[in-house]
C-alpha cells in the first residue's frame, strides 16, 4: 500500500533567512520538552511512570554474566528490534508484507550512549550480520542444551541464548559495558508509530520494494505503522541492502523523536499514559529500568535538541566472513570499531567539530574550506570531517556558482568549499570573482529544473540555508547565486554505501546529528 500523498516540496516553503543552519521544528519545541520534564518529576507525573512501569515485561540479561567490560561514563542502551510477529494478524502480515516464520533474532541491534552530562546521545547501528564469535551459552530452544562458543551472525545470539548472550556478545565485541536493556517488537513498534499519527520520512527518489511492499514516492511522506514496518525492514530498496537499511532506521529514529516532541504527546498526561501504555505492551527491559530511570531519562530529553543527537554504524571490512556452516557475514573493520568504541566508553563525541579527529592529527571544525588538499598539496583521500550522507554522489552534481553579494571572492571560496566536498564545480577564481553591489542579494538561491530535483537536494545539504528555486528548462547544471548570508559550506557524502575504512577515518566515524537528516 502506497503511503500517504507526498506533502508540497521543500522547494515551495519559504524558509527563514539566517546566516546559521535551521534546526527544524527542533529548536521552537525544546519548551514543550523541558515542561514534560517538569510534568514527569512532579507528583503526578511520577505517579504515572508508577503505573506505566508496572505494566512492562521484565527480563534479566545480566544475570551470572562475568567478565563484564568497566563501567564507563554515562550511561549505555541496547536496543533490539525483536523478529517477533506475535499479536500481528494475518491481514496485517500480508499487507505490510511480513512473511516467513519468525526467527525470535535480533532484526535490529542499536547501541545508545547517553552522555555523562545528559547532553548528548550517541547511537550507533550494529549490523544484524555482523561476523560474531558466540560465548558458551545454553541454547533456549533446545531445552538448555550447552553449545560451546561459535562464529554466527550477530543477530543469532538473541535465538540462541536470549538477551544474556544477546548483551554478552555485544559486551565483548565493543568492550562497552551494557546499563539497560530494551526489546521491541514488530507490534509495539506498529501500534506506537499510529498512536502518534505517524512519522513523516522524505526522499529524492521513489522506494520500491516487492518483497516488504514498500512503496513511497519522491518527496515527504507520512507513514503508518504498518508502514513505517516496511520502510525500517526493507533490504531490496537499493544494493546497498543492509547498510541502507540501517541509514534508514536512523532517519526513521530521529524523525519518530521529533513527531513525538512535535505534537501534545509529552505535555498532555492522559495521551502520554496512552502512548506508554500501547508502546510498551510488548517490550521487555531489564529490572533495572524502572521508575527513577525513566524520569531520568525525561529530564535529560528536557534539554535535548536535534543536534543532542549523534547516528553513526560500526565501520565494516568489505570482504565478510564465511560461516563454518555456510552463508556470508558482514565484519567490521577492527581498528575504526576499536577507535569509535574507544570514543563510547571515554564519553567523547562523535559528530562535528568536538569529535576527536584521527591520531596524529589536529581537530579542525569539519568545514571543507582547505579545499581537501593534505600538506603534500594533493587530494584528501578520504570524505570531509562531519561529511552528511546524501541521497546521491556528490559527483553526479554539476554546479555553476556565481557571486549575487557585495564581497570580493566569495563565490569563489564557495566554489572551492563545493568542490572539496566533492560537487563538479566551474572552478571560479578570486580574479573571476570581484562581487557586485548591483546584483546584492541576502540569501544565497540554489536554482535547478524539475527533473533535477534529487541533485538540488544533495546541493541544499551542503548549503542548508538557501532556497530552492525551480525553473522548466534550466539545463543540466545546478546554478548557485551565493548571498551575503554565505558562511561556509556543509561537507556530504554519497550516503546510499557504507565508507571506506579511510574516508570512515577522516569523516569523524561518520556519524551526523538529527537535525541534519530528518526531513526540513
Amino acid at each position: 500500500m502506497p503511503a500517504s500523498r507526498p506533502q508540497h516540496p521543500s522547494s515551495q516553503r519559504p524558509r527563514p533567512a539566517t546566516g546559521r543552519r535551521r534546526r527544524p521544528r527542533w529548536g521552537l519545541r525544546l519548551s514543550a520538552v523541558a515542561a514534560a520534564g517538569v510534568l514527569l518529576t512532579g507528583g503526578v507525573g511520577h505517579a504515572m511512570v508508577s503505573t506505566i512501569d508496572t505494566g512492562v515485561e521484565r527480563v534479566d540479561p545480566f544475570h551470572d554474566l562475568s567478565n563484564r567490560p568497566d563501567t564507563s561514563k554515562g550511561l549505555n542502551f541496547l536496543l533490539i528490534g525483536n523478529d517477533s510477529r506475535e499479536g500481528i494478524t494475518a491481514e496485517e502480515k500480508k499487507k505490510f508484507g511480513i512473511g516467513g516464520e519468525a526467527c525470535h533474532c535480533a532484526d535490529t541491534i542499536i547501541l545508545v550512549h547517553l552522555s555523562e552530562d545528559r547532553e548528548r546521545a550517541s547511537v550507533v547501528s550494529l549490523p544484524r550480520d555482523s561476523y560474531a564469535e558466540l560465548p558458551a551459552h545454553a541454547f533456549e530452544a533446545g531445552g538448555g542444551e550447552r553449545h560451546p562458543a561459535h562464529p554466527d551472525k550477530m543477530n543469532a545470539a538473541l535465538s540462541h541464548g536470549g538477551p544474556s548472550l544477546m548483551v554478552r556478545t555485544v559486551e565483548k565485541m565493543t568492550g562497552v559495558r551494557i546499563d539497560h536493556y530494551l526489546e521491541v517488537n514488530f507490534l509495539s513498534f506498529m501500534r506506537g508509530v499510529d498512536e502518534i499519527g505517524g512519522v513523516d520520512v522524505c526522499t529524492v527518489r521513489p522506494l520500491k520494494d516487492e518483497k516488504s511492499g514498500l512503496d513511497i514516492p519522491p518527496g515527504t511522506s507520512t507513514l503508518s505503522g504498518g508502514e513505517a514496518l516496511q520502510y525500517v525492514r526493507a533490504r531490496s530498496v537499493d544494493p546497498s541492502a543492509d547498510f541502507g537499511r540501517m541509514q534508514r532506521q536512523q532517519k526513521f529514529l530521529a524523525a519518530f523523536l521529533d513527531k513525538a516532541v512535535s505534537t501534545d504527546v509529552l505535555l498532555n498526561p492522559a495521551k502520554l499514559r496512552r502512548t506508554a501504555d500501547v508502546m510498551l505492551e510488548s517490550v521487555r527491559v531489564d529490572p533495572e529500568f524502572g521508575v527513577d530511570q525513566m524520569l531520568e531519562l525525561s529530564r535529560a530529553l528536557g534539554g535535548f535538541d536535534a543536534s543532542s543527537a549523534e547516528l553513526t554504524s560500526v565501520p565494516v571490512d568489505g570482504a565478510g566472513k564465511k560461516l563454518p556452516g555456510g552463508g556470508s557475514t558482514v565484519a567490521w573493520d577492527e581498528d575504526g570499531a576499536e577507535r569509535l568504541f574507544a570514543a563510547i566508553r571515554e564519553d567523547r563525541p562523535l559528530a562535528g567539530a568536538d569529535a576527536p579527529p584521527p591520531e596524529g592529527e589536529e581537530a579542525s571544525d569539519g568545514s571543507a574550506g582547505d579545499g581537501g588538499k593534505d600538506e603534500e598539496g594533493g587530494e584528501g583521500a578520504g570524505a570531509p570531517r562531519g561529511a552528511v550522507p546524501v541521497e546521491l554522489a556528490p559527483e553526479e552534481v554539476r554546479v555553476r556558482v556565481e557571486n549575487a553579494s557585495t564581497t570580493a571572492g566569495l563565490a569563489a571560496r564557495a566554489d572551492e568549499q563545493l568542490a572539496a566536498t566533492g560537487f563538479s564545480t566551474g572552478g571560479l577564481t578570486p580574479e573571476d570573482d570581484p562581487g557586485s553591489a548591483a546584483t546584492s542579494q541576502s540569501r544565497t538561491t540554489i536554482t535547478h529544473g524539475p527533473e533535477q530535483r534529487a541533485e538540488a537536494a544533495a546541493l541544499r545539504a551542503a548549503l542548508p540555508d538557501a532556497q530552492l528555486r525551480e525553473v522548466a528548462d534550466h539545463g543540466d547544471q545546478l546554478l548557485v547565486a551565493i548571498g551575503e548570508d554565505f558562511d561556509r559550506v556543509q561537507p556530504v557524502r554519497d550516503g546510499r554505501r557504507p565508507m571506506s575504512s579511510q574516508e570512515w577515518k577522516d569523516g569523524g566515524f561518520g556519524a551526523a546529528t538529527g537535525d541534519q537528516i530528518i526531513c526540513d
